[in-house]
């Protein structure tokens, strides 16, 4: 079974999050425990709210070095929402430096006539990355469940996994580069999509422990 560190920070539901690993046959566990994340064969970040509360209880927590050292020893890393939001250098939500494991920004929808923000219901990706194993066994541009306001906005462009376009906008809804995973969508809301997403993820984790 695959051990998976699902990191609580106070800023979201993880136990739906856990539910998904646990259908894909993962055993999850909820920690802010660096000895936790450490010993786990992968880290999962989950997250929903605003982005400088989240940064706040992750360095309050003593939880910043602990990521990143996890992300470093090259073990599968997966960021979910929030989770994914704070990867970045800043956002245009709020004041608080990111953890600046991914450069660029998260940014704010632009206003447009007749688009709601927040970006809120199922949207279909449009994979920039289509051999990416978190793909694995997905339909064509498949449907996933979004609910946010702020979308991230990478420099390096070659990291985009897929995007999705609201209104005129085509923006970043997953990225990829090396053992680091993230998804602006909520998998565990996804229907079959999300789970098979989840499942994928698992298998990855499993791939990286029998080598």
């Amino acid at each position: 079974m695959a051990s998976i560190a699902v990191i609580d920070y106070d800023m979201g539901n993880l136990h739906s999050a856990c539910k998904g690993l646990e259908k894909a046959g993962a055993t999850p566990k909820i920690t802010d425990s660096p000895t936790d994340i450490k010993q786990a064969d992968a880290v999962v970040l989950p997250g929903v709210g605003s982005f400088d509360p989240a940064v706040q209880h992750i360095r309050e927590r003593n939880l910043e070095a602990p990521i990143k050292e996890a992300i470093a020893s090259g073990k599968p890393f997966l960021g979910i929402c929030l989770g994914m939001q704070i990867l970045f250098d800043r956002s245009e939500e709020g004041i608080e430096p990111g953890l600046g494991i991914v450069p660029g920004v998260v940014r704010r929808f632009d206003s447009e006539p007749g688009i709601t923000i927040p970006h809120m219901g199922w949207n279909q990706l449009e994979f920039s990355q289509p051999d990416l194993p978190l793909w694995q066994q997905l339909s064509r541009d498949p449907y996933v469940y979004f609910v946010h306001s702020y979308y991230v906005d990478p420099i390096d462009l070659s990291v985009t996994a897929a995007t999705v376009t609201h209104g005129s906008q085509k923006v970043t809804v997953a990225i990829a580069k090396d053992n680091i995973m993230a998804v602006q969508f909520h998998p565990e809301k996804s229907s079959d999509n999300g789970l098979q997403i989840l499942a994928n993820f698992v298998s990855q984790v499993r791939s990286k422990v029998s080598v």
